[in-house]
């Protein structure tokens, strides 16, 4: 099969691999689209340690059940299908939970890192277990059905964040995964959300998506005083801002983890008595994300930047690293 493959740090290239074949309880899929995600961006250099080449990364992925493996009986031929990125066990303490982001012996599709191994969806075929798979809503297209795992991170992230209903909530930080969290958050109820990055042209798209009030973000803006601060970027001058920007009592949630570590206003947080909390993926958020994706309660459409087939990947990573990209599919 035709694969885009990371043969060493940086370095893409479209090369021929053995077609996988799927053992016990997994499918093999015929994919159809693949988004390149921030994570396969910024770990390709080697600097995340969690993209050790040679590497096939890719797994915000859709595509159509091609073969199953002894076991499977749920899906067929043909069926229309995305999967969850993260490779559960079903059995530890996390699992029986329903915190699947949690699991114990966790892995992610498109992934290689000292731990494990796993070949992801930027080729033409992929396997993956069949506990993992998602049907898709019958008019859904497939690059459309491709961000159901970024929807399910906004949802999830939504979700950490409590009650809504009436907030004033601000997002910093709207690359592509804090607008779905923009329109996750009008969704669930919030009464006001304010929208803060450094680029105006995402800020345009906020307020195109239900962001109420946007602002220019850097040293020059001052903190607001919100319900609830969900940090999409994961870097120092960030967190610090949002931390700063909520009410007493209030909660803040740190979705973005671009740095490794960052400096805590603890005194701040503790003397405004904050809840701060962290967002991991997804834990059974697919189908919320297929039916908002299908309804259009959260679109997905004007974040699609480019459509590239997968002999031309390795210009489609060229293109969504590229200033202002959002949303790079690689197709099959």
């Amino acid at each position: 099969m035709r694969a885009l493959q990371l043969v060493a740090p940086s370095e893409l290239a479209v090369v021929d691999l053995p077609q996988p074949q799927p053992g016990f309880g997994e499918v093999r899929l015929r994919v159809k689209a693949c988004g390149i995600c921030g994570s396969d961006l910024h770990g390709m250099d080697g600097g995340s340690g969690r993209r050790i080449p040679p590497l096939v990364m890719g797994h915000e992925a859709s595509g159509i059940v091609d073969a199953a493996g002894e076991g499977v009986s749920a899906w067929r031929a043909g069926d229309r299908v995305t999967f969850d990125s993260t490779v559960w066990c079903g059995e530890c303490g996390y699992c029986r939970e329903g915190r699947v982001n949690l699991c114990d012996s966790r892995q992610v599709v498109g992934v290689a890192c000292a731990e494990f191994r796993r070949d992801g969806a930027f080729a033409e075929y992929v396997t993956v277990p069949q506990r993992i798979l998602h049907r898709l809503p019958e008019a859904l297209s497939f690059e459309e059905a491709a961000f159901a795992e970024p929807v399910g991170v906004a949802l999830h992230a939504v979700r950490r964040a409590g009650d809504l209903e009436g907030s004033t909530v601000l997002v910093v930080g709207v690359g592509l995964i804090g607008l779905l969290v923009v329109q996750a958050l009008k969704r669930a109820g919030a009464g006001k959300v304010i929208a803060v990055d450094l680029d105006e042209g995402r800020l345009e798209l906020a307020r195109e998506l239900g962001a109420d009030e946007t602002a220019i973000g850097g040293p020059g803006l001052a903190p607001f005083e919100v319900d609830i601060a969900m940090e999409v970027v994961g870097a120092a001058p960030t967190v610090d801002f949002a931390i700063r920007s909520v009410r007493k009592g209030g909660r803040v949630v740190l979705v973005g983890n671009l740095s490794p570590n960052v400096p805590l206003p603890l005194q701040v947080v503790v003397t405004r008595e904050l809840d701060v909390l962290g967002s991991c993926a997804i834990a059974g958020e697919y189908p919320e994300a297929l039916e908002a994706i299908a309804s259009d309660s959260i679109r997905v459409k004007p974040l699609i930047t480019a459509a590239v087939g997968l002999e031309n990947g390795v210009d489609a990573f060229v293109k969504a690293k590229a200033p202002g990209a959002l949303k790079v599919l690689v197709t099959s």
